[in-house]
């Protein structure tokens, strides 16, 4: 378990992380979204170790991370941009990890290129982006530590090797105690990936929920009222988080459960009612929204 306490992050007198508390479980997928400078990428370089926090601390399995080779040996992080050493290829890559992590699993990192057609001996600088951020995670994976931090790396994968890579997260968390911690600002990368969602806004965490308890009390519901009155009244009796008309078409989010939100629509006669499936997306639209983040700061 990792375990964030109080942590706070400062870069030339501006503050980067600002109280930062949160748990990560075992064996489950936890995503790190965010706006543009949130401080994800800071928040993952203080869980690996590679940073300090000015105060609070950080603990893996009950350990402090920082200056803790005991701690760092069960972590490997990858960062937004892979390095790799020049004229390196897949095969050479593998023996540097192979020293620097002794479980490192060869067989399965060989067997895991082929079927990804990933070449051993190509040199990685002649592969696309994509193919690099695959070979980054592949080589994550075989490492066989405990706790894998990926930076962006799911950020320009195809849907089908995204699928790929989530299957063989899926039998990690099966087979071993692993878990990875991704963040990213596309949740359309982690809609369907993860299962525990924490939600960066300015260096702070606004929110940190299971995906299906948050997808559980938040709802979109479309509906046409012919009486004001009681569409009137509808606003009144949800906790709506946005509303929008065009037209005669209501589009509602609003919080609670399906059954709460279907009873007090139905109750007051609508022409027309659907509730409608909420993505991840429109999920963090209307959190950012709630925390005075959105679209319309960028309009004219």
């Amino acid at each position: 378990m990792i375990e964030i306490n109080n942590v706070n992050k400062y870069f030339h007198g501006k503050k980067a992380l600002d109280n930062i508390v949160a748990t990560i479980q075992e064996r489950s997928i936890f995503g790190l979204v965010g706006t543009n400078g949130a401080g994800k990428s800071t928040l993952l370089r203080i869980l690996s170790g590679v940073l300090e926090a000015d105060s609070g601390q950080v603990l893996i399995d009950g350990e402090s991370v920082y200056e803790n080779p005991s701690a760092k040996a069960k972590l490997c992080f990858l960062s937004d941009t892979a390095y790799f050493f020049p004229n390196a290829t897949a095969k050479t890559m593998a023996e540097y990890y192979g020293v620097v992590y002794p479980g490192f699993d060869f067989e399965r990192f060989y067997q895991l290129l082929d079927k990804f057609h990933l070449e051993r001996r190509r040199k990685i600088s002649a592969f696309s982006k994509g193919m690099k951020k695959q070979i980054s995670i592949l080589l994550g994976i075989c490492t066989g530590t405990k706790y894998l931090f990926c930076d962006e790396t799911f950020d320009g994968l195809d849907p089908v090797v995204r699928q790929a890579v989530k299957r063989i997260f899926a039998e990690e968390i099966q087979n071993r105690k692993f878990t990875p911690v991704i963040a990213s600002h596309n949740l359309r990368e982690l809609d369907d990936i993860c299962d525990h969602i924490g939600l960066l806004h300015k260096g702070g965490i606004l929110l940190s929920k299971e995906i299906e308890d948050m997808k559980f009390h938040i709802h979109k519901i479309q509906c046409v009222f012919q009486d004001p009155v009681k569409e009137a009244a509808v606003q009144k009796e949800l906790d709506i988080v946005r509303w929008e008309k065009r037209g005669s078409l209501l589009t509602v989010i609003a919080r609670g459960t399906r059954q709460e939100i279907y009873m007090c629509i139905e109750d007051k006669k609508p022409i027309f009612s659907e509730i409608l499936p909420l993505s991840l997306e429109e999920i963090f639209i209307s959190e950012m929204e709630v925390a005075g983040y959105g679209i319309k700061d960028f309009m004219g």
